[in-house]
This record gives C-alpha cells, structure tokens and sequence, in this order.
C-alpha cells in the first residue's frame, strides 16, 4: 500500500476565521485513509500570488477558491491549471466568469423556477471608451418610456445591476417618480427591473456546499451581524424539499459547489431573487451559530473530492435539464428530476458512502474544537479586523457564545443519533430468531437534560449523515448564554449585504 498526500490549497482573500478552524479541524482529525491501494493522508496550506509559467506544474490535487469573482491573476492561474494540470478548484472559474445574475435568471425561468418578472434596460448614459456606441445607438436605439415598463410590472419593483453582487446598486422602488430618480443616477450601469416579491411571509437563505445543503432563515434588513437568525422549524418537510432541490438544481445547472440562493415565500410558493452567488459569506461575524456547521460541510466535500481524484467536468451539459423542462410534468416533479441529475452529478450516495467510512468521527471533533480557546482566537482575529476596537470583546463573546450554543445543540442531536441506533440494534436482536439469551445492551445513555429542537434545515441531513458515534458529554455547565450585541453595527452598517 503507497502512501499518498494529498495537496489542498485555499486560495484566499480577506478570509480569517474559516480557513483557520478548516485547517485546525483536518489537522485533528488526522487522517490515513485506505482507499484503493494508497493510504491518504492530507496536507492544507494557502495559495500564494506570484508570477507562474503557464508550464509550470501545479502542486495542488484541489483548490477551494475565494478570489476568482474578482482577482484576475488568481483565477487565471486556476483557469490554467484545470485545463494543464486536471486541478479540481471549487468552483468552476469559467462559469463564476461568466454567469451573472442576467444569465441565472433567464436559465431558471426556461427551467420553469418562478423567478419574478424582470426586465433590462439600457444604460442611462453612454461609456466613452467605445466611438461605435454612438453610430450604433444612432441607427438601432429605440426611444422607450421608462415609466411605461414600471406600470407593466407594478410596484413595488426593484432595480438592480444586472451582473451586480452584495446589494450594491440596489433600490427599492414603489413609483414612478423613484423609478425615474434610480435610473437617472445608475450611470453606466445595466440595469434589472424587477418585480418585488410582496408581500413575503419569510425569506430564507439555502447555502449548498456538493450534496449539502443549509438552510437559514435570512433579515436583510437587520445590522451585518444579525442576518443569519437563529431559528426552527421554520419551514415544513416539504418546503425543505423544495428549497435544497432548488439549490442543487441552481448548483449543478452552473457548475458551482459553494452557493448560496435566496428565496422568498409568498403564498406558499418559494420564488428565488438571488442566486449567482458562487462566493458566498463564509465568515463566523455574520454565520455565529451556523458557521461550525458550513465549516464541517466544507471539510467533508473537500476531503471526499481531495481523497476520490473527483475530476472536473470542463463544460456545462445542460441538456437533461432542458429534457426535462420540456416534459409536460408538475413543476415539483421537474424539480424532482433535475434535483436528481444534481444529485448525481454530485455523487451524493458514494459521498455519503465515503462519509460514513472514513469521517465518522468528524463531528465530535468539530464539537470539541469548536469548544478550545484557539477557535475562540480566530473568532476573536475576524471581529477585531471588522469592528471598533472598542466592541471587539463584546462581539467576539457574543459569536463565540453563539457557537457554544450551538454546541448544546449538536451534543443533544449526537445524543439522539446514538440513542436511535442503540434501540434500532437492540430491535433487531429481539426479532431475530433465539438462540440463546440475549443480552441487553451493555451501555446506556442518558438522555439529555433538557430537548432543543434541532433546524429542520440542517437535522435531516446531518442525521442522514452522521454515524453512531459516542457523543461527548455535555459541559458541566450551561454554555453562557451569549450576550446581547452593542448597537453598534459592524463596519459597512445596516441594510448594506457584504461579502467577505
């Protein structure tokens, strides 16, 4: 048996906090995986930004990219090495290239998704830089009355860059005076008008990484710090169903393995606004109480596509979703069949096999890290490069606290999984044909002081993919409950989307 390395890169930007907890997390996991006729061990450290030889080799078996949306030397050198090299890189750099929002929009409606009316305009004025814009214009513009598109979508609407991320340029529009103010000061920019989803009743944000799928109850409105809420059972099975089918679908249709949509609910029907976001928020200052979950979901993909040599598929076939699209079906039975081609070009059952064999024992490493006083400190390394120094030990034991919540969380799920399997043996031992006395179970477990509902966002395929693992005991003490924020917004202030 050979032993193999290997090499995972991060290929980073303003990132703190995640790839530290990923790295530490792998690195106590510590792995030697038999897998065919090697032995796999893994090594993580971060892509660097240097000159590069289009000959030369990379040393990366995968890359888990946060640059190529916007860092032109990165992705190309990524671009490079997938074509030379056959590196697998979450996500696929000619898609994030290319598929912007306009694009999105347009292939899920042809796929039947309710997307909401939207219209493009063009620019308000006219770029310099290109003398053929004004000949062209001269012979082929057409006068349009911009008032007149706001009457046939109806108001409220909202204006939008077409290619545009994190809420810039966006505005909320609710007549025709704003219309033709917003539209007076978008410059250059090509604009989306589109129909407000209203009113809403929730919204939420599914955030997929391969198979997995997270979904999180989302307040734009709310300080940076306090989007991502905390909170359960806020949607039934089915509506779950839908909403990691339509993320999935979304995912795969564009070759992304790392992105968040963001649905609305109205009326019982969930309708997607924004999902071409292929570099999604990955910070613990905005994720607290869902961050060591995505964190997990992360080292589980990247291990499993690291550790199989899972190659990287060089175009996008979108023709059985089109196949599909065309069948006169329901549209949830669609969206069943094109979750299915997702799931399948995400491997997710030799995934979910690779899981159970060879990271049983990730979540209880996970809960104990997320418990050190080192993944405190890069908690505390990401608020002190955000807030005012003044706030950074309020904020930092206010995520950290909400961290340790969710460790109570994941103590009493890990509890319940053992629990499940223990009297699911203890069944089968009953039923079976007597041989000779049977003997109890010779462990058993306590049930939890206290139940606390897991999400139904993130309970059923945790449970589906954890393993019967001993679960740690919970702390002696009720994890502090964590302290209530200063009103002080972090940098960027209230209303305004970032992205790390």
């Amino acid at each position: 048996m050979a032993n193999v390395t290997k090499n995972i890169g991060l290929s980073l930007g303003a990132d703190l906090c995640w790839p530290a907890c990923y790295e530490e997390i792998v690195k106590r996991l510590d792995l030697n995986i038999p897998y065919g006729e090697d032995a796999i061990k893994f090594h993580v450290e971060r892509v660097s930004v240097e000159p590069f030889n289009l000959r030369q080799p990379c040393r990366y078996d995968m890359v888990l990219d946060r640059l190529t949306h916007w860092f032109h030397t990165s992705r190309e050198w990524i671009k490079k090495a997938v074509v030379m090299d056959g590196l697998y890189v979450l996500n696929n750099p000619w898609s994030l290239q290319s598929m912007e929002k306009h694009t999105t929009y347009a292939a899920m409606m042809a796929l039947g998704m309710p997307i909401p009316d939207t219209w493009m305009v063009p620019p308000r004025e006219l770029s310099p830089d290109n003398p053929d814009i004004y000949p062209t214009l001269e012979r082929y513009g057409r006068k349009f009355e911009l008032a007149e598109i706001g009457e046939k979508l109806g108001y409220p609407l909202f204006m939008k860059p077409y290619d545009g991320g994190a809420w810039v340029g966006v505005t909320k529009i609710n007549n025709t005076q704003q219309l033709l103010k917003a539209y007076e000061q978008s410059g250059r920019r090509v604009m989306h008008l589109q129909r407000a989803v209203d009113p809403f009743d929730l919204f939420v944000r599914a955030i997929g990484i391969g198979p997995q799928v997270h979904i999180v109850r989302y307040d734009p409105d709310a300080p940076l710090h306090d989007r991502y809420k905390v909170d359960f059972f806020f949607v039934n099975g089915d509506e779950w169903s839908v909403l990691q089918d339509t993320c999935l679908t979304i995912n795969a249709f564009f070759g992304w393995e790392f992105n968040s949509c963001e649905s609305l609910r109205k009326d019982g029907v969930f309708h997607p606004i924004d999902f071409a976001n292929a570099c999604p928020d990955f910070q613990v200052t905005s994720l607290h109480f869902h961050f060591p979950e995505l964190v997990k979901n992360m080292v589980r993909w990247s291990l499993f596509c690291a550790a199989t040599g899972r190659k990287k598929a060089l175009n996008l076939d979108w023709a059985p979703f089109f196949e599909i699209a065309r069948k006169d079906l329901p549209y949830r039975e669609r969206l069943a069949g094109y979750a299915k081609i997702a799931r399948e070009r995400m491997e997710h059952d030799r995934f979910q096999e690779f899981v159970a064999k060879h990271l049983s024992h990730l979540d209880e490493v996970t809960w104990e890290f997320f418990g050190t006083d080192l993944a405190k400190s890069f908690v505390r390394a990401k608020v002190a490069a955000l807030f005012p120094a003044h706030e950074v030990n309020a904020f930092t034991d206010h995520f950290f606290g909400l961290i340790q919540f969710w460790r109570k969380c994941e103590a009493d799920r890990m509890n319940t999984v053992k629990e499940q399997a223990a009297a699911a043996a203890a069944t089968e031992v009953v039923t079976a044909p007597p041989v000779e006395e049977v003997t109890a179970p010779a462990e058993e477990v306590a049930a939890p002081a206290e139940e606390v509902a897991a999400p139904v966002a993130e309970a059923v395929p945790a449970i589906e993919a954890a393993q019967p693992v001993r679960a740690p005991e919970p702390p002696a003490a009720e994890p502090a409950a964590p302290v209530k924020a200063p009103s002080t917004p972090p940098k960027g202030g209230k209303g305004k989307k970032v992205k790390n």
